[in-house]
């Protein structure tokens, strides 16, 4: 399966680590960010790595030219950053069915192979991780609502009052439907093109959307801190256990078809 990574941003609040180098490159214990990313996509099969790249893109392609690990790397620049959804259609023409999409700011010690499984048993149009955080801090991400039978009726793109505290992760798998949805979505209130709003026009259009509770833990590196944090947790400092993230939910499946 190919295996979509978005690597484009700036990483404007991870400054001052990236003044001089793209979010992919900022290290985590002792190496780049996106090579934890390639090294978690190859262990669950991804046979080539699509890595959209725009800021400082030189950088990235001449550190790992056109493979990583023996895995063929095709790049594709997203010339202006304006969200994921405009991100991910800068791959429509290289995609050939069913692909997985990770976050390149994220560091994963989790189930993403239960994501896979379930996209190749489900043939869902998308699958993805989820994870529940303090009320806080989910305003930083997309928000799932859900109804009285655990069944996702909305995505909320880092909506000011969330409407639960269950958050999409950084990584999914999808068909090519997900391309029609990204072209349909309008500028947010941010003035970019969501993911979170494709995916929300695929659950209102009826389409197959699975989401799995997500066992372990990751880190989403926005901030320096966040770097800190990944950074401990892969030298074993205080790890979260591996059945807390997730463990409150109150639905046994969370999935609308």
């Amino acid at each position: 399966m190919q295996a979509v990574v978005l690597a484009a941003g700036k990483g404007t609040r991870l400054q001052p680590l990236t003044d001089d180098k793209p979010k992919a490159l900022v290290e985590v214990d002792g190496r780049p960010i996106i090579e934890d990313v390639f090294d978690n996509l190859i262990a669950i099969g991804a046979t080539e790595l699509l890595v959209v790249v725009g800021h400082l893109k030189e950088q990235l392609i001449n550190r790992y030219n056109d493979e990583y690990r023996g895995v063929p790397i095709t790049y594709a620049h997203q010339r202006e950053q304006l969200g994921l959804a405009h991100a991910i259609l800068q791959v429509e023409s290289l995609v050939e069915d069913e692909f997985m999409l990770m976050l390149g700011d994220n560091v994963f010690r989790s189930n993403l192979g239960d994501v896979v499984t379930r996209q190749q048993e489900d043939r869902a149009d998308a699958a993805f991780l989820v994870e529940q955080v303090p009320y806080e801090e989910a305003s930083r991400y997309g928000v799932l609502d859900t109804n009285e039978y655990g069944e996702i009726v909305e995505v909320v793109e880092k909506p000011d009052d969330p409407p639960s505290n269950l958050v999409m992760t950084g990584f999914y798998t999808f068909t090519p439907a997900i391309f029609h949805a990204c072209q349909l979505v309008q500028p947010s209130d941010r003035g970019e093109y969501e993911l979170s709003d494709a995916i929300d026009l695929l659950i209102q259009s009826g389409r197959t959307i699975d989401a799995i509770r997500m066992e372990g833990w990751r880190v989403d590196v926005g901030y320096p801190e966040d770097r800190d944090q990944a950074t401990a947790f892969l030298q074993g400092e205080d790890v979260p256990p591996a059945e807390v993230p997730g463990a409150s939910v109150s639905a046994p499946e969370l999935e609308t078809d």
